[in-house]
């Protein structure tokens, strides 16, 4: 690929840097710690991927963490996995969370919408004294430090209260969205065995109610380590026999009691997709998560009390924790609850405009939507106090940077982020002092020593490569849940080059120190020794007006050839004709490679998903081997189940 120095698409001014926290941060840390004061951010990150333990007290004194036992030292033992972060230590998230509550109690916490798109505040005394009454509550019940407290809910103020109150307890936390199925909420929850429920009767999307009272049962009848279930009427219906009002269990005013536990005791449970079998429950810290997000949202973000942060998730994906983690820099979190595009396309931009979001973000898959559909946001909303566009869920190709470009503000800032659940945070994105260049994220997160290595462990740059951090981050997992002897966690980051995360993903390291994602490494096209990564096929194929979205897989052959099918889910009214092909295979030739035309263009109803809107690669490539559909994907873990029948078909009568 071409690293040569374009111009970039958007370069913060000269104001705009001297205002950024991460300035004001290099600024006290050069005083303080010995950070480079000069040099700008690359200065900065290399300081604090060489001075680790140095920068990350940086950020816990910079940020005015409260231990109320003191540490030891940063970092006990740095080996991956198992580093141990700030032994000695102890605090609590949902202290840190609440704090903005004893000056600003009046001001909005949370504001909550739904597809009225009308927001409602919550004030940050109420969602204080709601965390109060319930934690003390959790506490009647019995709830200790350790003990699993699950929701079954929406995105709504009552999801962002449970899981403080169980932090605030010492609980851990883990939640499913109410769209997924009784099956998919099992193979998580049960894998924790949660003793207190949270559920609402039913949720509302696309302007439909949608009643989830039988799955609730299911749920109470199938986790039998259940001793409470508690009942949120989002639909107006009555608590079940034996269920909990929510009212009940919020309306005293009673000031939260924080429990003080270890740096890194359990704060909450995450779940991989589980395509391919049950879903990896992934344990993160209390403090590691505390001093990941700080850094990430009040120093990469650029996140402060002024702020309003909409991002558009659902409960069962982590960015909806790291929505919530917004309340540690005092910023106003935006909750969404409904459709991302109802009554229409640009209805998250409505809300962007209503709420006043500052930062914004969304997935790369909904700007692509947008642009489709021929949305103008600018033209439509008032979206002067939008800083920020945020994209995540998969690369943002060029096209979407330039979209929101001209389609928003030409002053932008686009921030393309790439992490993961594994870690509940960016390897790379968003940095306010760094231009921003087509299709780049802008650079490597401080503290995170990001490379791209070749398959013997050598570092590149300016070529794709594994995606490695060769450094260990706070929030990467303590543990998984059973995984006693950590096996499991060994072969998923650390099977390749041992003692160094490999996440699984292609990406470039560009000589201008930006970051190129290419789509995931486990699901490369290797064609004649060239790899490529699936998303730069996507970026390219859909462009046309034609393809609403595709699928790419390379499947290796008994005979030593190599198969490569590009499925496509064509636009209303489109045909897959002689000239539709033709066009299709003489983009990829042209702008990607010749080597990398696919073999056949296969029309399908509908690309399968995850439950968190990506493309499944792996699976299907799994069934065009021949291999059985309950072998190849963990149904529950598929948006649409009924999709893959089609690439089963195919694959039994395929020559």
């Amino acid at each position: 690929m071409s690293t040569v120095n374009p111009q970039p698409l958007w370069q913060p001014t000269a104001e705009r840097i001297a205002e950024a926290r991460i300035t004001r941060f290099q600024a006290w840390a050069a005083e303080h710690h010995g950070a480079p004061a000069d040099g700008g951010y690359a200065a900065l990150h290399r300081w604090s991927v060489e001075e680790l333990e140095t920068f990350w007290k940086a950020v816990t004194e910079w940020f005015d963490v409260r231990f109320t036992t003191p540490y030891e030292r940063v970092l006990g033992d740095r080996s991956m996995p198992g580093a141990q972060w700030f032994p000695g230590a102890t605090l609590n998230y949902a202290e840190h969370a609440l704090r903005a509550a004893g000056s600003r109690a009046d001001e909005p916490a949370l504001l909550r919408v739904d597809e009225t798109h009308d927001p409602r505040p919550v004030t940050w005394a109420d969602l204080r004294r709601q965390v109060g009454s319930l934690a003390a509550e959790l506490r009647a019940l019995g709830v200790r430090p350790g003990d699993r407290v699950s929701g079954y809910l929406p995105n709504i103020p009552e999801a962002v209260v449970a899981l403080l109150a169980t932090a605030a307890v010492g609980g851990v936390w883990t939640s499913c969205a109410p769209d997924f199925g009784a099956r998919s909420v099992l193979d998580r929850f049960q894998q924790v065995e949660p003793v207190v429920l949270f559920t609402v009767d039913g949720y509302r999307y696309g302007g439909k109610e949608h009643d989830r009272r039988g799955i609730v049962a299911e749920l109470r009848r199938e986790l039998p380590t259940l001793r409470a279930v508690v009942h949120i009427p989002l639909l107006g219906t009555d608590a079940p026999d034996g269920a909990l009002e929510w009212s009940a269990l919020t309306a005293a005013d009673t000031a939260p009691v924080f429990e003080q536990v270890p740096f890194d005791h359990p704060l909450w449970v995450l779940y991989s997709s589980g395509t391919t079998g049950l879903p990896k429950a992934i344990v993160q810290s209390q403090g590691g998560i505390l001093v990941e997000h700080l850094k990430q949202l009040g120093l990469h973000c650029d996140l402060g009390p002024e702020d309003r942060f909409f991002w558009y998730t659902s409960t069962g994906w982590m960015m909806w924790n790291f929505l919530v983690s917004g309340l540690l820099t005092g910023t106003t979190v935006v909750l969404y609850d409904g459709s991302p595009g109802h009554p229409d396309t640009g209805a998250q931009w409505r809300i962007a405009e209503r709420t006043g979001a500052t930062l914004y973000g969304t997935s790369a898959a909904y700007v692509m939507a947008c642009r489709k559909a021929g949305v103008h946001p600018s033209r439509d909303h008032d979206l002067s106090a939008v800083k920020c566009v945020a994209a995540t869920g998969s690369p943002l190709p060029p096209d979407g940077f330039r979209w929101l470009h001209d389609e928003v503000r030409h002053d932008l800032w686009i921030a393309s982020v790439s992490g993961g659940t594994d870690v509940c945070s960016c390897f790379a994105g968003a940095v306010p002092t760094l231009p921003v260049h087509v299709g780049e994220l802008q650079a490597p997160c401080l503290g995170t020593h990001l490379q791209s290595w070749d398959p013997s462990g050598k570092p590149l740059t300016d070529e794709v490569g594994e995606l490695v951090v060769t450094n260990p981050m706070p929030s990467m997992p303590i543990h998984f849940w059973n995984d006693p002897d950590g096996s499991r966690y060994l072969d998923s980051y650390f099977d390749t080059y041992p003692g160094v995360w490999r996440h699984g993903d292609w990406i470039t390291l560009t000589s201008r120190g930006s970051v190129v994602i290419h789509g995931r490494s486990d699901s490369t096209l290797n064609r004649q020794g060239v790899r490529m990564g699936s998303a730069d096929i996507y970026e390219a194929v859909e462009r046309l007006p034609e393809i609403k979205e595709s699928l790419v897989v390379g499947i290796e052959q008994p005979d030593g050839g190599y198969w490569m099918p590009l499925f496509v889910h064509l636009a209303p009214g489109a045909t897959l004709d002689d000239d539709l092909t033709d066009r299709i295979r003489k983009t990829i030739r042209t702008q990607l490679s010749p080597r990398h035309v696919p073999d056949e263009i296969i029309e399908v109803p509908g690309i399968p998903h995850t439950l968190t809107g990506k493309r499944i690669e792996v699976p299907v490539k799994r069934l065009l081997q021949g291999t059985p559909l309950e072998k190849a994907v963990n149904p529950g873990s598929i948006d649409n189940l009924d999709l893959l029948a089609h690439y089963q078909e195919l694959a039994r009568t395929r020559p």
